[in-house]
């Protein structure tokens, strides 16, 4: 299945390109960065990186073989020598009330204070799983995702609350992503689609793909575009949704969905939402980078046939312009975002990228 969507990927993006080839005039004016690339080489844990954390100055990688922090140009790495769970590290967030990093790892859930980690499993507290894919803190809790459904920290009384089949509208609990706002707190769900929680309410809500194909899209704009939803970002009342088969934006009243055949994704195998606002959003999939303005796409990445840095820009009317650039993310294959004022940072399969913008 992965050569068939490689190739169809690549067929689209030659044929597009093709199109674009025939329009004259200046393309949209997109963001445009100088990726700086850091590898083991300058200090990282390690080049397969899962997740990305901006923490003011600093910045927070989750790899496969460690967490590192980068803070005046310097690295430095925490494992499970140091308390951390489980050297894998998939995901992280930040408790902007106390500066707390909460490391999402294959082995339980870590919390790095002041430089002291403290970790939780499912031995020594009332985490419903020890391989953590997501978390996300809102507040006094921390919101987690795991292999065996969703659950919640309550860091003003400790308690656990969890959440799986039995108590939410879940059907499978192989959970892949969270994100908690003071409103609504989003769970990405493998085979399940998307869950809802309304903080104020105290309800959840459950959102599917409507037409139930696990291979194609028959009803496009009718809902979630896919089940196996990846990453889900809710930023100004608009939700972002990823999954490995398109992506989807929802306002709370309309759905519209994004595929490579009509859209500027590089590819339908989406890894990573990011939201910006209520029309912008970045995209790291298995074929490159890409950001959405609400109209136009550009996408960044190593070229698929060259490896030399590449930049494309389409317009509303599918034209696919080439920007002349001279760096591009470590790889294409893209796992985590996150951004510190105008520049971003990128999570990829060999190594993490600084983007930084370029006026």
């Amino acid at each position: 299945m992965m050569n068939f969507a490689w190739n169809k990927v690549a067929l689209i993006v030659a044929g597009t390109l093709a199109m674009g080839a025939l329009v004259h005039g200046a393309p949209p004016q997109m963001p445009r960065f100088r990726f700086e690339n850091f590898t083991t080489a300058n200090g990282l844990p390690d080049n397969h990186v899962f997740s990305v954390l901006v923490d003011g100055d600093r910045i927070w990688a989750g790899t496969e073989n460690g967490l590192g922090v980068y803070e005046n140009h310097q690295w430095k790495t925490y494992t499970t020598k140091d308390g951390l769970a489980h050297r894998a590290v998939l995901s992280l967030s930040l408790d902007k009330r106390t500066g707390d990093v909460w490391a999402a790892t294959m082995g339980g859930l870590s919390r790095i204070s002041g430089g002291r980690i403290d970790s939780y499993t499912q031995l020594n507290s009332g985490l419903s799983n020890d391989v953590v894919y997501g978390v996300s803190v809102e507040g006094e809790n921390v919101w987690v995702a795991t292999a065996a459904g969703g659950c919640r920290l309550d860091l003003h009384t400790n308690q656990w609350t969890l959440y799986n089949e039995r108590n939410t509208p879940m059907f499978e609990i192989w959970v892949y992503g969270v994100t908690a706002t003071p409103s609504k707190v989003y769970y990405a769900v493998w085979g399940s689609g998307i869950l809802e929680y309304d903080q104020k309410k105290k309800t959840w809500d459950k959102y599917d793909d409507p037409d139930g194909e696990t291979e194609m899209v028959l009803f496009k704009d009718q809902g979630l575009i896919h089940e196996i939803t990846t990453s889900v970002s809710y930023v100004d009342n608009i939700l972002w949704a990823a999954t490995y088969f398109g992506d989807s934006r929802y306002d709370g009243r309309y759905w519209h969905n994004f595929l490579t055949k009509d859209s500027g994704l590089p590819s339908n195998f989406t890894n990573v939402v990011k939201g910006v606002d209520a029309k912008r959003a970045w995209f790291g999939t298995d074929k490159g980078l890409a950001y959405y303005d609400g109209v136009n796409w550009a996408v960044y990445r190593p070229s698929l046939t060259s490896g030399k840095p590449e930049m494309t820009v389409r317009d509303a009317q599918g034209a696919v312009t080439p920007v002349v650039v001279s760096t591009a993310p470590a790889h294409n294959y893209i796992l985590g975002i996150d951004f510190q004022g105008s520049d971003i940072w990128v999570a990829t399969a060999k190594g993490l990228s600084h983007g930084i913008h370029q006026p």
